[in-house]
């Protein structure tokens, strides 16, 4: 019953989306897309209205006495997050900050229902501490309990704090409290409002798709208007190929002051998924492979496989934060072994999700993937200065 569930779950957002990037065009798409763009208009009243709220003191946003970096996207997934806010933990710790990473931990394991229906009956304040998926020394929680980006930050970095609340003012006081951290880095924070205090907004732009189709949600990807980039300090351009000329001419109309970087996700090495096995790049040149994922934007994750010399022979696409189950794995495995294909390869993001399983008849790698910057290093390393030094 839960495997159907969320089968009928995912189907329904894939569905969603082939209607808001107009790929069908059926009576059903179109009613629907009538119905989202009203939706999306609703939305947009929304969010200014909160943002005035915040702005005339209304809501009260916090503050912790300590650097608050939060790190976000103007639209839903695929800008390639994770390994910037890994880049910047990596930085501020090198340079010698203590730094947690806040994390809300999308699709994690929640909080029992009954305790928050009796908190919320009884105005009671959540009492609950932060979920530690790794304390700056081990690795404490799975993938089901923290969350994949969560707890793929804590795999990669090990001596850096990630805690997974939604409330990210109790969990960056619990840092500060028990582990001395003097940096918070917001993941996914650029629409937190509740903490302020000494912060720095970077937003991250997707070269390939930076304003998703300009709708809001429902009818669209963007979380706020364009116009509202003028928050930010610092903006990424990701999946940079160096032709972003009319891409900065439009972010100028919004935000004149941001330090602009363009960075690229360049795979470092492949890692067997269940043994750790290690591989170079060169690993796949001249060899058929399968991909398997469950991510925003497969397509370019699949491209990369084939710039590193591989013959893609099949690829299965599930669901962004697919949960994969071992008859899903094993089902790819045979449809890669009919194309002849010597290999199956997936993300670090979905090898968190995925489980034990009884065979493996081909062996199965995760690339891993870290940014580099390809314009603007020098404004990445004074916007580190600044944070540090501030």
């Amino acid at each position: 019953m839960r495997d159907y569930f969320r089968d009928w779950i995912e189907k329904v957002e894939t569905f969603i989306l082939q209607v808001i990037f107009e790929e069908r065009h059926d009576w059903r798409a179109r009613c629907t897309r009538a119905g989202l763009f009203l939706g999306s208009k609703l939305f947009q009243v929304l969010v200014v209205i909160r943002r005035w709220l915040y702005n005339v003191r209304i809501l009260r946003d916090k503050t912790l006495g300590v650097q608050v970096i939060a790190i976000g996207n103007l639209t839903v997934g695929g800008t390639g997050k994770t390994p910037v806010v890994e880049k910047f933990a990596r930085e501020l710790r090198d340079a010698g900050r203590n730094v947690a990473i806040l994390s809300r931990g999308y699709r994690s394991k929640p909080v029992a229902l009954h305790t928050k229906f009796l908190n919320k009956i009884l105005l009671r304040e959540d009492q609950t501490p932060p979920r530690i998926v790794s304390d700056g020394k081990n690795l404490l929680l799975d993938s089901n309990m923290a969350g994949d980006e969560p707890y793929m930050l804590a795999s990669n970095l090990k001596d850096v704090v990630v805690l997974v609340d939604k409330d990210r003012v109790k969990s960056g006081r619990y840092a500060i409290e028990k582990f001395g951290c003097d940096t918070l880095l917001l993941d996914d924070g650029f629409q937190y409002w509740d903490l302020r205090g000494r912060r720095h907004d970077v937003v991250l732009i997707d070269r390939q798709q930076p304003f998703g189709n300009e709708h809001l949600l429902p009818r669209g990807t963007l979380r706020e208007p364009p116009a509202h980039l003028a928050r930010a300090q610092t903006i990424f351009i990701t999946k940079s190929d160096g032709n972003t000329a009319a891409l900065r001419q439009r972010i100028a109309q919004f935000n004149q002051t941001a330090a602009i970087i363009e960075c690229v996700h360049q795979p470092l090495y492949f890692e067997d998924v269940f043994s750790g096995e290690r591989m170079g790049l060169d690993f796949l040149r001249g060899r058929k492979v399968a991909s398997l994922s469950g991510i925003a934007q497969p397509e370019s994750f699949e491209q990369s496989l084939v710039r590193l010399g591989s013959e893609l022979v099949y690829a299965k696409r599930f669901a962004d934060h697919h949960r994969f189950t071992q008859q899903e794995i094993l089902n790819a495995i045979n449809r890669g072994k009919k194309r002849l294909a010597q290999l199956i390869i997936t993300t670090q993001k979905d090898a968190v999700r995925f489980p034990k399983i009884d065979r493996r008849d081909l062996p199965i790698y995760f690339m891993r993937v870290e940014i580099r910057i390809v314009a603007g290093a020098n404004d990445f390393q004074d916007c580190v200065r600044k944070i540090c030094f501030r």
